[in-house]
């Protein structure tokens, strides 16, 4: 739900994940450009779990060689929605199995942010679809 350079214009976004095979995760970002009726189009990434005990600290790659550091921070007990941050804690993403969260399970999530330490001024909920 937080809007980076790459997802900046983005609307109707949803992040598919896959397990393979191979115990790497196929990422598959969908969204449409600026408009609701824009034609969806859809982003590959590879990712990989880096710490097995926790599950918590991912690496994602859209383009080779780079990746990017991944950390789940916060995890609704029944998987309904996560919070992932980078290292830095500079991007969070609220996500959420639902193209929509209840606003009292949002506001309590910022919430459990800002007393974590988090910036959550620069959150905006991207406009979703009606899935």
């Amino acid at each position: 739900m937080c809007r980076i350079f790459w997802r900046k214009g983005k609307v109707d976004t949803a992040d598919i994940y896959r397990l393979r095979p191979d115990g790497q995760i196929d990422n598959f970002f969908q969204f449409r450009k600026k408009q609701m009726d824009a034609p969806l189009q859809q982003w590959k990434a590879r990712a990989w779990v880096v710490n097995p005990e926790s599950n918590a600290e991912w690496k994602l790659q859209f383009i080779w060689p780079l990746t990017t550091t991944y950390l789940v921070v916060d995890l609704d007990p029944g998987y309904q929605w996560s919070v992932v941050t980078i290292p830095s804690r500079k991007l969070i993403w609220i996500l959420a199995r639902e193209r929509s969260l209840p606003p009292a399970t949002y506001r309590t999530i910022v919430a459990r942010l800002n007393a974590n330490g988090f910036d959550t001024s620069k959150l905006a909920l991207v406009p979703q679809g009606p899935g």
